[in-house]
């Protein structure tokens, strides 16, 4: 359930007072306290209205809005002459005194609604011209139209309120992470390119031509740096860049809370981060039931088919391998004899839809990688329809029907392929069904993913690839397969995950130079070739590195989620579209020749 941001800014402008400026208090603080009281007051007209000889405007600025009232009996003539001339979003001054309003005038859906400010003095600090949207909430302005002006968009309530919730989600991390006795650490924007993860982001040397620094997808490697420095523990808010393709909960430039920890164990971490998280959710209103549900990625991949499931409304996947193996539907009976499985979802009360909404769900599938979508539809009046039933005995269909628990009115859909297929296919019906559905998703539901694989090959190449990444440390019982069947091997490793949205995720790393090499030549790399790319960290394993593990969390998608935002770029000040632009500045753009010329480089 996402909080209430309208409070941020009563957060903020707790301090507001304090600020030595133009302005006594804010235009949203002021209530029946202050009535009788001379305030100073700045801000935005939000709109004016003239009532034939008295004024009215909404003042507002980043605190709220409040009513301020021209008066000809209480301000001299070029003051309410001033007043006249005034317009939206022109930078006000103004000068009066706190009073009630009328009776019969008190706005109930106002903060500032049983008060009026009778303005004094006035000054035009700057016009402005016509916004090219309002200035309001709820508006109907396409993205791209935002994003140009992002400025005035900051200005409406709804997108200042989420930062206001940014800011106050990082003052709090900032606070916990420093009482639990973490360091805050600044590592390098400018590093090298490394190997182990998306594509980077290059910038070009002008000093050294030809070669290149690389933005950083994570501060990985500095942190592990850090605690062979001995820091024991380290967090920083830091900013991460990855060359990738985007969407609603990915951009090119990000924030995440890196931690690192010496002499731990992967509960200590998590019991940590857990700790921290309950407590800054609870500050911002948004508090969940501790301790964390954990649950194995296996378990999670069978029951879910993801590994960030929402846990918040069933649908959950039921594997029927070893009843259909040997029946006469060949679709079925093939993908098992060919190492696959076959997964069935129970959609109940879905037995009546129409064979046209079933072949929508059966798109939903194929646009996630199945080959089709079988199903059996058990409707109220107790039929059985389906085109595939006629290939199962009584005994199969009574077993089916027992593992999903069927009951007259459900709807029984299939998939048969490779595991990760038909998890992926069904996974996607499953969402897309609680929607159709209308299931309620209320409340927050939180839970640890743990035990993740090591590795998966990769299908074009063929080499084995980290899921994580390579630094992740083996867990100790596996690490005799890494030979013989290393992507049977478990890594020491825990992701968090809100609602179906993975909050962030960690591992133990690797502390010696034999754990590190090991996988490295796991991955294909020759023991030169480990040390081209990752030479600087394989000898700091050699200098008595402690056991240490850590953890990162996407900042932006915390609070994305906190806040029940649609999007990371309506909690990012100034964020990028989905191709990677900024409208506003016009990044990416061309550069001059000269700068090209001074790194060494010609455009092809």
């Amino acid at each position: 359930m996402p909080v209430d941001t309208k409070k941020f800014s009563s957060v903020i402008a707790n301090e507001y007072t304090n600020l030595n400026c133009l302005h006594s208090t804010g235009c949203g603080q002021l209530g029946q306290a202050d009535i009788g009281t001379i305030v100073e007051l700045t801000g935005w007209v939000n709109n004016r209205r003239d009532h034939g000889g008295l004024i009215f405007v909404d003042l507002r600025d980043r605190t709220g809005i409040c009513q301020i009232v021209f008066d000809p009996s209480s301000l001299d003539e070029a003051g309410f002459q001033l007043a006249e001339r005034m317009r939206p979003e022109w930078v006000i001054y103004t000068k009066g005194l706190v009073r009630a309003r009328p009776e019969g005038t008190v706005n109930e859906n106002m903060p500032t609604g049983e008060i009026e400010v009778l303005i004094s003095q006035t000054e035009i600090l700057n016009t402005a011209k016509t916004p090219p949207f309002p200035i309001m909430d709820g508006i109907e302005t396409d993205e791209l139209t935002r994003m140009r002006w992002r400025y005035l968009d900051i200005r409406r309530p709804e997108v200042l309120q989420s930062m206001l919730l940014r800011s106050q989600v990082t003052t709090s991390l900032h606070r916990l992470m420093t009482e639990r006795g973490f360091i805050h650490i600044e590592t390098p924007i400018l590093g090298r390119s490394t190997p182990e993860g998306s594509r980077d982001y290059i910038v070009p040397s002008r000093i050294s031509q030809g070669e290149f620094y690389a933005l950083p997808q994570s501060p990985q490697l500095y942190k592990q740096l850090l605690m062979i420095g001995g820091l024991e523990r380290y967090y920083q808010i830091a900013r991460c860049f990855r060359d990738e393709d985007l969407r609603a909960d990915r951009q090119p430039e990000f924030t995440q809370l890196d931690v690192e920890m010496s002499f731990v164990s992967d509960d200590d971490i998590m019991n940590t981060i857990e700790e921290v998280m309950h407590n800054m959710m609870t500050e911002v209103g948004c508090p969940f039931e501790r301790p964390l549900a954990r649950m194995t990625y296996a378990e999670s991949m069978s029951r879910f088919g993801i590994d960030r499931p929402d846990i918040r409304f069933g649908l959950e996947l039921v594997d029927i391998s070893t009843i259909v193996e040997k029946c006469e539907f060949q679709v079925f009976a093939s993908a098992v004899q060919n190492g696959g499985v076959v997964k069935a979802i129970n959609a109940k009360g879905a037995g009546e839809l129409s064979r046209g909404e079933i072949d929508k769900v059966a798109q939903v599938a194929s646009d996630h990688g199945a080959q089709g979508m079988a199903w059996i539809a058990f409707t109220l009046a107790g039929e059985v329809k389906s085109p595939i039933v006629k290939y199962f005995s009584e005994d199969e269909l009574a077993m089916i029907k027992a593992a999903t628990a069927v009951e007259d009115g459900d709807l029984l859909v299939f998939c048969a392929d490779e595991f990760e297929t038909v998890c992926a296919a069904l996974s996607a019906v499953r969402l897309y069904l609680a929607d159709l559905l209308e299931i309620p998703r209320e409340g927050n539901a939180l839970l640890w993913i743990v035990d993740f694989p090591m590795f998966s090959r990769d299908k074009e190449t063929g080499r084995l690839e980290p899921n994580h990444h390579p630094f992740s440390r083996i867990k100790d019982e596996d690490l005799d397969k890494l030979e013989s069947d290393p992507l049977a091997c478990i890594c020491y490793s825990y992701d968090m995950v809100m609602n179906g949205i993975e909050l962030g995720g960690g591992t133990l790393r690797n502390h010696t130079y034999d754990m590190q090499m090991a996988v490295f030549k796991a991955m294909g790399y020759s023991e030169a070739e480990a040390h081209e790319h990752f030479g600087f960290l394989l000898d700091a394993l050699t200098y008595g590195t402690p056991p240490h593990g850590g953890v990162a969390f996407g900042l932006d998608r915390i609070i994305m989620m906190i806040g029940g935002y649609a999007s990371l770029r309506d909690v990012i000040a100034f964020p990028k579209t989905s191709s990677g632009s900024d409208p506003m500045s016009g990044a990416p753009s061309a550069i001059e020749a000269e700068q090209l010329r001074d790194v060494g480089i010609r455009l092809v």
